[in-house]
Formats: structure tokens, sequence, C-alpha cells
């Protein structure tokens, strides 16, 4: 009888965020592949996971996938997380998930913590229809993907590191106009869990002289698709405990 694999999201901020489910089954399961597992092991040790792990991680994803399905394929319970958030997600997975549908083998994708939704919903910003894009391309190809989500319709969403938001927020008002909405949001869930909403303007003026910290999710508005304008520039912060 072949095995499991369960793709298992973890918190991106706050450890209240684990679903008790997700708890249960990387105790019960025979094997967890994690990102890294020194950052995995502070979350299994708070909730007394002590299920052996191994690394699985973007460099030595394609080299280790074929192991992991001989496990599986044997019989084995395999989890997958990444050091946070839904795995396959900007983070390694889609490979290893690929490669079990392939072979017939059971994958079970359990709901639970990603950055860009609570972005996009603390936005303000149309959501109903909305793209992801995860990390531009850092030199070849940006300028294209950039052009071509200057006319994308629809809500998109981006994450980018803090040293690299000025920048990006400059090159995303040059292409999409300095009146786009948008909004930058970081450490999602966190204690210092901050969204800033304004103009991509109003946002490029506001970093180049707040040098922010943390994981950050860009979100703009698709074009000719424009929030309604609040009467000023908003800031707020949720107070959650890590």
């Amino acid at each position: 009888m072949g095995g499991k694999l369960y793709v298992v999201p973890t918190p991106v901020g706050n450890l209240a965020d684990m679903t008790p489910r997700a708890v249960e089954v990387l105790r019960q399961a025979d094997l967890i592949l994690a990102e890294d597992t020194r950052t995995s092991a502070v979350l299994m040790k708070h909730f007394g996971i002590d299920t052996p792990m191994s690394s699985h991680h973007k460099f030595n994803e394609h080299s280790a996938v074929s192991a992991v399905v001989d496990r599986l394929r044997a019989g084995s319970v395999i989890a997958l997380v990444s050091d946070a958030g839904t795995p396959a997600i900007s983070d390694p997975g889609f490979l290893l998930v690929r490669e079990c549908r392939r072979e017939g083998i059971d994958v079970e994708t359990l709901p639970g913590a990603t950055a860009f939704v609570p972005a996009l919903v603390n936005s303000g910003l149309p959501c109903e229809r909305f793209t992801f894009e995860g990390f531009l391309p850092p030199k070849k190809g940006r300028a294209t993907r950039l052009q071509e989500l200057s006319v994308e319709p629809r809500t998109f969403i981006i994450y980018e590191s803090p040293l690299r938001l000025a920048r990006t927020l400059r090159e995303l008002s040059d292409v999409c106009g300095a009146d786009r909405e948008a909004s930058v949001s970081r450490e999602i869930s966190k204690m210092h869990n901050t969204t800033v909403c304004g103009t991509l303007g109003e946002l490029v003026v506001h970093f180049e002289e707040n040098q922010p910290k943390g994981e950050i999710v860009i979100v703009v508005s698709g074009a000719n698709r424009q929030a309604v304008r609040q009467p000023h520039r908003n800031k707020y912060k949720t107070d959650d405990n890590d």
C-alpha cells in the first residue's frame, strides 16, 4: 500500500495560527521534510513534535525528489513544511507534489497560513479577482514583467524583501503611474504587523524615508480598477503577540 504526502502550512508569524490538525499530522508522520530544519525545530519544540526531520529546500529539491517518492511508494507518510506559510507558494514543494501526482501517490494539502491573503484583504483593494506574482525576476525579464503588470486589470500581489522595497515601488510607480492605489504590508500576524495604504507615489516617499524590516507584501490595484480614495492616507497596526 502506498504512502501519503501531506503539505502542511506553518505560521507566518504568530505561532497561535498553527491549526490543531496540522500539529496532529506532523506528530503522526513518519518524516517531516523541512525547508530549514533549524527553523522548523523551533516550531516542533513549541508543539512537542518529535517526528524525524530532513532538509528539503530549493538547493536539493531536484535531487531529493526521487528518494522521497521511493519512500512514499514503500508506504511512508511524509509531511512537507516550509519555514513559514504554505509550501510551494514562493517556497519549495511544487516539484515534489507534481512528481507524486505523476506517480499516483496520494497528496493532501491542509488549509492554513499564507501571507498574501491577509495582505490582500487588509489593502481594501478589489479582491474578488486577483493575481499572485510572488517575487519579481531580479534582473532578466523584470522590465517586461513590470510592463505586463501595468495593464493587468486585476489587483496584483508581489512579495518583496525590505532592502528592495523602495526600488520596486519606484519601478511600479514609473510603469503604473504614481496615482495607482496600492498597499504595503509587513510582518503579517507578528507583533509589528503593519499595513500602509496610499498611491504608489505616496508609498515611494514613505518608504524612502522609512526603511522597513521584515517580510513584505505589496498589493497594487489593477488597471482601471482604482479603489475609492480615502480622505487621508492610512497606516494601521494589528497588535498580535509572537
